[in-house]
C-alpha cells in the first residue's frame, strides 16, 4: 500500500489540513493518508501545544468520515523530540509491506536542506508538496528533484495559530474547524486562555 505520511501538530487540526489531506488520497495515487501527530516538533517549543492525546483525538474526529485518511500516534513512542527521518525508519520497519511517501507545504521544501539527514530521505521516499501562495517555487534547490512532486492541490492559507489566537479572543472560527472538532474544543473550553 502507498501511505502518504502528513505530519503535524494539528494544534488544532482544521479544515485546511483536511482539504490537503483528501485532495492528496484521492488525486496523488496514494492509498491512504496517516495524519502524524507530533509529539514534540523539534522547531517548535513544547509549552504552546495541546496535550497530545487531546490532539490525536481532535484528529480522530475530524477524520471519522474520510476512510482514506487515518490518524497515527506513530511519534508518541520515540525519543522526543522527532525527527523524520528517524520515524520514517521506524515505519519502514514496521511496516515493511507499506511504501512511504512524505508530504510537506511548499514553505517547508525551502528549508528541507536543514532537515536531519534530509538525503536520506530522499534516497528511499516521495515527497508530495502541496502549494502555498506565501512560497516562492521557483526559488528551491530540489525544483526539479525526480522524487518531489508539487501537487496541484487547493491553495489553503488558514493556520492553526490564527484559529487559537481567535479563540482566545472570543471570534469565531467555527467555519475553519470540523463541526466535531469545534463542539470538543467549544465544550472543553479549549485554546481560550
Amino acid at each position: 500500500m502507498k501511505i502518504g505520511l502528513y505530519f503535524g501538530t494539528f494544534n488544532p487540526i482544521h479544515i485546511g489540513h483536511l482539504i490537503i489531506a483528501n485532495h492528496l488520497a484521492e488525486h496523488a495515487g496514494l492509498d491512504q493518508i496517516w495524519m502524524m501527530v507530533t509529539p514534540h516538533n523539534p522547531l517548535k517549543t513544547k509549552d504552546t501545544l495541546l496535550d497530545d492525546y487531546q490532539r490525536l483525538h481532535l484528529v480522530f474526529l475530524a477524520a471519522e468520515d474520510y476512510p482514506k485518511i487515518k490518524p497515527s500516534d506513530f511519534e508518541f513512542k520515540l525519543p522526543q523530540p522527532n525527527y523524520t527521518v528517524n520515524t520514517l525508519a521506524h515505519l519502514q520497519d514496521q511496516y515493511p509491506q507499506h511504501e512511504f511517501s512524505l508530504i510537506m507545504g511548499e514553505d517547508n521544501l525551502r528549508t528541507f536542506h536543514k532537515w536531519k539527514n534530509y538525503e536520506v530521505i530522499l534516497e528511499h521516499h516521495e515527497i508530495y508538496v502541496y502549494p502555498r501562495l506565501s512560497a516562492e517555487a521557483e526559488n528551491h534547490q530540489f525544483k526539479n528533484h525526480p522524487k518531489i512532486h508539487i501537487v496541484a492541490a487547493p491553495i489553503v492559507e488558514i493556520s492553526a495559530t490564527f484559529i487559537r489566537e481567535n479563540i482566545k479572543n472570543k471570534k469565531n472560527v467555527r467555519p475553519l474547524l470540523p463541526e466535531k472538532v469545534w463542539q470538543y474544543i467549544d465544550h472543553n473550553n479549549l485554546y481560550r486562555k
